[in-house]
């Protein structure tokens, strides 16, 4: 604890050193907790366009892989609606059986 500058030579130093130490904790708390929510908000976002993107791209490379497959034994244009139903169903079998899993 600081004491009576007229008596002690390093009260200026003792003084500094506690107010410096008491900004900087509060400082750092501030700072540390806002970067931590900051980061967490942009990583996040980036995460979630990434996903999307990489579903949407997931799903149209699962379409025309179909529709390729599908095209061997059909002209394209039919390959192209079989192939909407193909995906669609296995969409649809996904659904009923993620609804027969839920609680």
């Amino acid at each position: 604890m600081s004491g009576n500058p007229l008596t002690n030579p390093n009260w200026a130093d003792e003084a500094f050193d506690q107010i410096n130490g008491l900004v900087g904790k509060v400082r750092d708390n501030a700072t540390n907790n806002a970067i931590v929510a900051v980061r967490a908000v942009v990583f996040g976002m980036m995460g979630l366009l990434l996903g999307i993107t990489l579903v949407v791209l997931l799903l149209i490379f699962l379409t025309r892989g179909v529709q390729s497959l599908l095209n061997i034994g059909m002209e394209w244009p039919t390959a192209v609606y079989v192939s909407y139903f193909v995906v669609g169903g296995l969409f649809t079998l996904a659904g009923v059986f993620a609804m027969k899993k839920r609680s």
